[in-house]
């Protein structure tokens, strides 16, 4: 691998860590600005500001883990810092991930419009619903825990191999660790299909919306705009999770299999996307957060333009 690739692949990197940490800083800099002046925090902050800071620790610990593998591969070969990075990985993108679908499904209880029963009792209690969600998830964190530390055992034996220049002869045990990698994978398809539902759920309640506004005759209104602007936000998190998802499946088989690196650069920074980019579509979607957002650029734009004409 020439070194010019694995250098721009750093900077690169370094960029979107970059920009992750300016969307999530800010998001949980407003957040705790408003919970210090008033007291108390929304459910919808409190979510928000946890999202962001789970993502702030993924983004730290894959640009940990890609420095490390680039400029200082030999110290994996201890097994601690592997231990340490794949256990603290997977409970932040555990986190970030479940966090994400908490976020979908309040804005499908606060959104929503149906009148049967069951939806009724359940937004009255939205909080317990989202409580059960977390004890759920916190389950699947210490089974996702466990079997990530089994896979850190397996990656110390590839770097010895790789070490050495030899190849890992065990086929078994590369089969095994698929399997392992599909399965820990695998838990994240259930806030992911709690997310679709949520888009799917708040579709078919845009739809109903609609429907009664045009047998009253009546033009768009506040509430079909909630709609759209929910819709927008929780398919965002689908496609970026997606793209994501696959981004760690891909560079889990090039990696162990096909020892392919440009392809693993490559997903590493497409996985990086996620925690990065979302960020902003939650700004704009956050009426609070886009106009804080729209006056801190507008004061940054003030004094440039001043120095532009005392320069002039």
């Amino acid at each position: 691998m020439s070194s010019g690739i694995e250098s721009v692949f750093l900077v690169m990197l370094v960029g979107v860590f970059i920009t992750g940490m300016l969307g999530n800083g800010f998001i949980v800099l407003i957040n705790c600005i408003d919970w210090v002046k008033g007291q108390k925090l929304s459910s919808a902050g409190c979510i928000l500001t946890c999202l962001a800071i789970s993502r702030i620790s993924l983004l730290w610990i894959t640009s940990l883990d890609s420095f490390v593998m680039v400029l200082w591969p030999h110290l994996y070969t201890t097994g601690k810092l592997e231990n340490f990075i794949r256990i603290f990985w997977t409970m932040s993108e555990h986190l970030a991930t479940w966090f994400a679908s908490y976020l979908s499904v309040f804005y499908f209880f606060k959104i929503a419009n149906f009148s049967q029963p069951c939806f009724v009792w359940l937004r009255w209690r939205t909080r317990r619903v989202l409580l059960v969600l977390s004890l759920g998830s916190l389950f699947l964190l210490v089974f996702n825990v466990a079997l990530s530390g089994r896979l850190s055992h397996f990656w110390i034996n590839v770097y010895e191999t790789d070490e050495r220049n030899s190849t890992w002869s065990s086929d078994g045990g590369k089969t095994l660790y698929l399997r392992a990698f599909i399965v820990c994978n695998f838990i994240y398809l259930i806030p992911f299909l709690t997310s679709l539902t949520s888009l799917l759920l708040l579709f078919l309640s845009l739809m109903r919306h609609t429907r009664t506004m045009q047998l009253n005759s009546s033009s768009g209104d506040f509430s079909t705009e909630a709609h759209k602007r929910a819709m927008k936000m929780v398919m965002s998190f689908l496609i970026l999770f997606t793209l994501h998802a696959s981004s760690i499946l891909l560079v889990g088989w090039f990696s162990l299999v096909l020892k392919k690196r440009l392809v693993c650069f490559l997903g590493t920074l497409a996985s990086t996307v996620f925690p990065s980019g979302h960020s902003f579509i939650l700004i704009l979607a956050n009426r609070k957060l886009r106009q804080t957002g729209l006056e801190l650029l507008w004061h940054l734009h003030c004094p440039l333009k001043r120095v532009k004409l005392l320069a002039s």
